[in-house]
């Protein structure tokens, strides 16, 4: 097991460093910080890019509480405890660093933007490896995880190249749908982690804003809705149980697919039968 866990770690090494030869740096372009809506209200310039990330504050706070508060969430491992705690200052953070950043868009700024999101992304795949993987592999991953992170985010400060930040956000918006519905869950309520896996994006923002008549932007939206995925992932961790029978999502949608078949085959041959007695009485 050891073996193959070193062997997977140097697989993924193998394929960044291959990765990082044969595409060419991504600058960041400066064109992301002219935001479509750049209002002022009460003194606060970019009023709704800021406020807009209240709710990411609110629902970190409140899942970090209740991580501790009498064990709330009732998690079973130390290292579910770890990891949580890491994603829920993740989403708090974001609150705070998105808004700073809103206030006076530029790449200094955007650090402390990304940096939390960062924190939340790599915390929710070593939770996913706790889960359902192994425990001890899930929770000795929680630093790498976050270290890789960080330094994604420092590589792009320092060479202006985000090519490792766009790999961290691009892996878990792959592997954890996959994950979630190819392993077994070791809670219920697992369908919860696909309306998390979505991944809310802002190319739109000045169409909408332009659509709304200047009501609200497409980046304040992304806000207000990437923001339902902690309070997605705060009501599965409130609602769940521990999976007494752990059977795949894909597993669970082939025998609830088969059971449909099997019905609609029924019902058919009832049909068949019926208007055979049917056209039998006629004659």
């Amino acid at each position: 097991m050891r073996k193959r866990t070193l062997y997977v770690w140097g697989v993924a090494i193998l394929c960044f460093v291959v990765l990082m030869i044969v595409t060419p740096a991504i600058p960041q372009s400066q064109e992301y910080h002219n935001f479509a809506d750049q209002r002022e209200f009460f003194g606060i310039p970019n009023t709704l890019n800021v406020i807009s990330n209240f709710p990411f504050l609110v629902i970190g706070v409140i899942g970090l509480v209740l991580c501790f508060y009498k064990n709330y969430f009732k998690f079973s491992l130390q290292g579910e405890l770890w990891g949580w705690t890491c994603f829920f200052i993740g989403v708090a953070a974001v609150g705070v660093g998105s808004s700073y950043y809103h206030l006076d868009p530029n790449d200094a700024r955007l650090v402390w933007d990304r940096l939390p999101m960062t924190i939340a992304f790599t915390s929710i795949m070593a939770i996913f490896i706790i889960e359902r993987i192994d425990e001890q592999k899930g929770t000795i991953s929680i630093i790498p995880l976050l270290l890789a992170g960080v330094v994604s985010i420092l590589y792009w400060r320092f060479f202006d190249d985000l090519r490792p930040y766009a790999v961290v956000q691009f892996v878990p918006c792959i592997v954890i749908p996959l994950m979630a519905i190819l392993l077994p869950p070791m809670y219920t309520h697992s369908t919860y982690w696909l309306w998390a896996a979505a991944k809310v994006e802002e190319a739109e923002d000045k169409v909408i804003y332009k659509w709304t008549h200047h009501i609200v932007s497409g980046h304040t939206l992304k806000h207000l809705c990437a923001a339902m995925v902690p309070v997605f992932l705060t009501l599965m961790l409130a609602k769940r149980t521990t999976e007494t029978n752990r059977i795949s999502l894909l597993k669970t949608w082939k025998v609830s697919w088969t059971k449909v078949n099997e019905n609609g085959t029924r019902v058919e041959s009832r049909e068949y039968v019926y208007t055979s007695v049917q056209s039998e009485d006629s004659h």
